[in-house]
């Protein structure tokens, strides 16, 4: 956005920029080109009429304008409103911003002398820092919506599949057998924690409407701020005029969510891109949440995983892109900040565009539970439950961890499982291994030892979902 605004100067009926009045000619064509913002911000314009409305009824109620020029005020901008929604209304090449259009399409429709008196009072300055709020507000709200539609989806699958085993990994090496649903819930929980930091970024910037901040140090005109701020639907006004026109951490912590709701996606789109292989083979991937290859017909590709995980890089591009911008600015408002509004705008394009897309992949997905059981156990997966059972019975865990990878050598130099070896070749490696031990030896003893709260066991996945609803029902 520009930055301070001032008089319109010119001869009359001239059109100028709204910062003309000190300047002997107009800017020059380069300077236009490259200030002109109407093609990103003209999004802004239904916030900048909002806005304009309330500062109208302050204006009002500061004496500033009659009742009739309130009327007529508010009159010209519904009607330019409904212009602007409707198409009829666009901006010029001679707008600098979609403030300085939506000025010149109401002074169109009620003349210089009254639609002029409505920059009485504010600056774009005071006005972006407002708007921006609004518009972020908005679609971090839709944002909220689809995250919280992919936690559903993800949480119908674990409910689907609960008592379904699977190989738990790390590094992705087999480690130990969960539950499909305790991994599927382990990826909706990182989203809920996205929907409270979106509520809460939400309470902070609805604490602090910019709106009467002026160009700098407030207005003298006797308006309130607090009224404005009601009208738009923030909690409160901005304690300081110089840092609720020049701050815009609200910016980057909106794209620092975004950008965090873009890892989440992405971790989970590398797990279904790994499990879509042959080698893997846990998944199949509808064909309308899937594509195949122009020349290889047996192909079937997971460009919606793939996507989210280029979109991700994106994402996180907005957000350090936002903080080189903003590292050196001094007080109060630079025209740097133009260069704010970009970078979030298209995380939010690239959000909800890619969530609905992303939510029906996952709710669509087919679980080849055989094949993911009959891995749970593989690997040597069952080594920790062989230690955790010799603890129980006594043994200090630095021996008992010995004697398991004992365990394991003895039967991976013989090919086998570890609960294919026998009572003797178990007892000749430590006489603590009783055949009681083969109580930990299965999928199922192994998975039901694991109760403690957020553990695999079934009983605790089921109470974790339904946690997990309980929360989601709370975020209503």
């Amino acid at each position: 956005m520009a930055g301070e605004q001032h008089e319109t100067t010119g001869t009359e009926g001239e059109r100028t920029a709204l910062w003309g009045g000190r300047f002997a000619s107009g800017p020059s064509p380069e300077l236009e080109a490259l200030s002109r913002s109407t093609h990103f911000d003209w999004r802004l314009a239904p916030y900048d009429l909002a806005g304009s409305r309330a500062h109208a009824r302050v204006l009002g109620r500061a004496g500033l304008l009659t009742e009739d020029d309130l009327t007529a005020l508010l009159a010209g901008i519904d009607a330019l409103e409904a212009d602007v929604a409707s198409g009829a209304f666009t901006p010029d090449l001679g707008d600098e911003d979609v403030h300085t259009a939506l000025e010149r399409g109401l002074v169109e429709r009620l003349g210089a002398e009254l639609g002029g008196r409505l920059r009485a009072g504010r600056s774009r300055n005071d006005q972006i820092a407002t708007l921006g709020r609004t518009y972020l507000r908005d679609h971090a709200a839709e944002i909220g919506r689809l995250v919280r539609g992919l936690v559903v989806a993800l949480a119908d699958q674990a409910d689907k599949h609960l008592g379904v085993a699977m190989p738990g990994r790390t590094h992705l090496q087999h480690a130990q057998p969960v539950l499909l649903s305790h991994h599927l819930l382990a990826h909706a929980w990182p989203l809920v924690r996205d929907l409270d930091r979106l509520a809460d970024w939400d309470a902070r910037v609805a604490a602090e409407s910019p709106y009467g901040s002026g160009a700098l140090a407030g207005s003298s005109l006797g308006l309130d701020p607090e009224q404005v701020a009601a009208d738009l639907g923030f909690t409160g006004s901005a304690p300081n005029s110089i840092d609720g026109t020049a701050s815009r951490d609200y910016v980057a912590e909106f794209a620092f969510v975004t950008a965090m709701i873009g890892v989440d996606l992405s971790r989970i789109a590398e797990e279904i891109i790994v499990w879509n292989t042959k080698e893997f083979g846990f998944v199949t991937l509808h064909d309308g949440y899937s594509t195949g290859s122009s020349i290889m017909p047996q192909k079937k590709n997971p460009d919606i995983a793939e996507l989210a995980r280029g979109k991700a890089g994106r994402v996180i591009g907005n957000l350090t892109g936002l903080m080189a911008t903003l590292k050196a600015l001094p007080l109060a408002y630079n025209r740097d900040l133009q260069e704010d509004k970009e970078p979030v705008f298209d995380s939010v394009d690239t959000l909800e565009v890619l969530l609905p897309a992303f939510t029906g992949m996952i709710a669509t997905l087919t679980f080849h539970t055989e094949r993911l059981e009959s891995l749970a156990p593989q690997g040597f997966a069952l080594a920790t439950d062989i230690a955790e059972w010799l603890v129980r019975e006594g043994v200090p865990f630095r021996d008992a961890h010995e004697i398991s990878g004992a365990c394991v050598r003895v039967a991976e130099g013989q090919d086998k499982e570890l609960w294919d070896l026998t009572d003797d070749e178990l007892a000749s490696i430590s006489p603590h291994l009783t055949p009681a031990v083969r109580e930990v030896l299965s999928v199922e003893g192994s998975i039901g030892s694991r109760d403690a709260r957020g553990g695999t066991a079934p009983v605790r996945v089921a109470e974790q979902l339904a946690e997990l609803r309980a929360r989601l029902g709370r975020a209503d």
